[in-house]
């Protein structure tokens, strides 16, 4: 069989943009089972409740659920278990400071395959407060109808 090249992304967690300030973004690989890789490639997952966490230097992925594999047997994963996050030693003690820091929460913004290893997309992110969320969509709006007037503009059309 061919080695799988280029990106696919498995799933993407839209509403962590929503509800968090994005600072910055790792990419980190997991360390997974069989069983669990097969049913990814499924493009079964879902990072709806997920979260990374510090515990003894290592990081870790909580509330990551990956559906057991349907043709698996007795050797099938559980579900939500804690899987390892493989990042360098410099980028582990960074988040640790930064996450020790105050206020800083470690938040999976998408899971993929590269080059046929499984990644996730790590932000290092704080939570937005309930006026923050309506400027950005505020903003947003604008954003559009500046978007819209420009395109109206171009084509001759009444800006009215």
């Amino acid at each position: 069989m061919a080695k799988e090249r280029g990106q696919r992304v498995i799933a993407s967690n839209r509403k962590a943009r929503h509800d968090y300030e994005i600072l910055d973004i790792y990419e980190a690989g997991i360390a997974l089972v069989g069983t669990e890789v097969k049913s990814l490639r499924h493009g079964r997952v879902s990072l709806a409740d997920a979260y990374a966490s510090v515990d003894d230097g290592e990081i870790f992925l909580r509330g990551l659920h990956v559906p057991e594999y349907t043709h698996g047997s007795w050797t099938n994963h559980e579900p939500r278990r804690v899987r390892k996050l493989l990042l360098h030693r410099k980028e582990i003690a960074r988040l640790i400071g930064k996450t020790h820091e105050g206020g800083l929460t470690l938040v999976p913004l998408s899971l993929y395959f590269k080059d046929g290893y499984a990644k996730v997309e790590l932000a290092l992110a704080r939570g937005k407060k309930a006026h923050d969320k309506r400027q950005a969509i505020a903003k947003r709006d604008a954003q559009r109808e500046i978007q819209r007037a420009m395109g109206r503009f171009a084509k001759g059309r009444d800006l009215a």
